[in-house]
């Protein structure tokens, strides 16, 4: 009872140092979240087109498909744990750590991903969104599974040249500047998030 008294005043002296003393200097000292600092982007979009989600899941896919591809060169066994662990990292695990405290829960994001975590999992809270563990493994988990096919696929060619290899490493490329820059920067502008998200490209 005391804990639960406790818990409701540190929440109430927080919100009133929010509203009446300057965020910045608020925020500093703990008391203030990123989301309860700075509102959301009003000239985001409410939910994304349908025509560009579909081709950034496809890309998606495909980014998957030809790293599978890349490491297949070098060991089918290993291809398949690959794909297994990213289609349940990026397809469950990131939709709950991410996208259940994601303003667009339930919502047609970029991928439609916030869609997909509403048929998985309960909402979560969107002032955990930049303190989630979600947020931090995000990056790296991505960025592992850009990497990864690409040093397999690399270590294949040395071992025995081959056009093919040669064909896929290209593709891996150029899905790595594609998905990671340019699919990410314009989906960061439309997004409403871009103003409080840590892992927003675009900064409004």
């Amino acid at each position: 009872m005391i804990r639960r008294v406790q818990k409701h005043f540190l929440a109430i002296l927080r919100l009133s140092s929010c509203s009446l003393f300057n965020l910045d200097a608020v925020s500093f000292f703990g008391w203030c979240r990123m989301v309860e600092d700075r509102k959301l982007n009003e000239k985001g979009k409410e939910q994304y087109p349908m025509s560009r989600i579909i081709i950034g899941n496809i890309v998606m896919f495909l980014g998957l498909v030809v790293g599978t591809i890349a490491i297949w060169f070098y060991s089918p066994i290993m291809a398949a744990i690959y794909l297994i662990i990213a289609v349940i990292t990026v397809y469950v695990i990131l939709r709950k750590l991410v996208c259940t405290n994601c303003y667009y829960y339930d919502k047609w994001c970029s991928l439609g991903w916030g869609k997909l975590a509403a048929a998985l999992f309960k909402r979560g809270d969107i002032e955990q969104f930049n303190d989630s563990i979600g947020i931090r493994l995000a990056p790296i988990v991505y960025g592992l599974l850009t990497i990864f096919p690409l040093i397999v696929v690399i270590v294949a060619l040395v071992l025995e040249f081959d056009y093919y290899k040669v064909g896929v490493l290209v593709i891996l490329v150029f899905f790595a500047i594609y998905s990671g820059g340019i699919s990410r920067r314009s989906a960061c502008a439309d997004c409403k998030m871009n103003t409080v998200c840590k892992g927003s490209v675009v900064k409004q």
